[in-house]
């Protein structure tokens, strides 16, 4: 496990279709080294006051969004929209399929979605099922591993070590070294 003070950005969220279910987060949580924000958000919350106070937070989170990343919101766009803009480290945690053989549709499109809205996402987790590394590599996507359905398995540790190396990866190529915030916001002084 990971000390949360050696995390290189304040924390994570992490999004799956359909929202996050509270016991896988607090899994990918304590893998990490992080403690998990329990913060229900509601469909018709701003986004960049929630965005905002997680960049007030202690580093060392994962707040699991409970909403799907791509429902419309109240406003205007979806909440993929406004974790591009704030530049937000995103994990996808991702329905196991129907066979190990069987297409990553689902994981695609979402993988879609986080790209078109310039999200930096560390990759995708499988959330239980059969795990095969081969079709998954065929797939093209960014596949971290696998959350297998009991803990403490060395697929977590594989996972737990991927997951800290590619968010060192992803936070390293950053273009723009400012804390988060949104669209033209900037605290440098001329």
């Amino acid at each position: 496990m990971q000390s949360a003070l050696s995390w290189p950005t304040g924390g994570l969220v992490l999004v799956a279709p359909g929202g996050v279910p509270l016991a896988p987060a607090d899994r990918l949580a304590a893998l990490l080294g992080l403690r998990t924000l329990p913060r229900p958000i509601a469909p018709a919350e701003d986004p960049a006051a929630v965005l905002h106070a997680l960049g007030l937070e202690t580093p060392g989170w994962l707040l699991p969004l409970c909403l799907d990343p791509g429902q419309q919101l109240a406003g205007a766009g979806c909440w993929a929209d406004a974790l591009g803009a704030w530049r937000q480290p995103v994990l996808l945690l991702t329905p196991a399929v129907a066979t190990a053989a069987a297409p990553a549709g689902v994981a695609r499109a979402y993988h879609a979605l986080l790209q078109l809205t310039g999200v930096p996402l560390l990759g995708l987790i499988q959330s239980g099922g059969e795990w095969a590394p081969e079709q998954r590599r065929c797939d093209g996507l960014p596949w971290l591993g696998w959350l297998p359905a009991s803990p403490a398995s060395e697929a977590e540790l594989a996972l737990a070590a991927t997951m800290a190396a590619r968010w060192r990866a992803i936070s390293v190529a950053r273009p723009d070294p400012l804390p988060l915030g949104p669209p033209g916001a900037t605290d440098r002084q001329v």
